[in-house]
């Protein structure tokens, strides 16, 4: 059964760090560009960062330099490393091929990043 899980969110400071994963079913994963995007409130959903299977990568301009994805094929599974975060980046964290099928978004993962 084709499946995306997202964990790892959380509640951290300003400047802080947190790593998301997204653990997804073989026939997803497999020869698949991954992308995690996001929804802050009010906004619709972004793209923040995707992944092709030989592991190029490619960030919005917005988490440059502070966010690094990652995918570990064996497991499949993708990661986000977040570092520096702000308060702007709070939002719900989804993970999903790129581009997106529809009917595989999840229930992401909350980050919220408040003092």
């Amino acid at each position: 059964q084709a499946r995306l899980e997202e964990s790892g969110g959380g509640l951290v400071q300003p400047g802080g760090s947190l790593r998301l994963s997204c653990q997804a079913s073989r026939t997803i994963f497999s020869g698949s560009t991954m992308g995690w995007y996001r929804q802050a409130p009010g906004k619709e959903r972004e793209l923040v960062a995707r992944i092709i299977w030989h592991g190029t990568a490619s960030y919005a301009e917005s988490v440059k330099d502070r966010f690094t994805v990652s995918r570990d094929n064996a497991k499949n599974t993708m990661y986000l490393q977040m570092n520096g975060l702000k308060p702007e980046d709070t939002a719900v964290y989804y993970c999903n091929t790129q581009p997106p099928i529809r009917h595989l978004w999840g229930q992401g993962t909350q980050v919220t990043v408040s003092s």
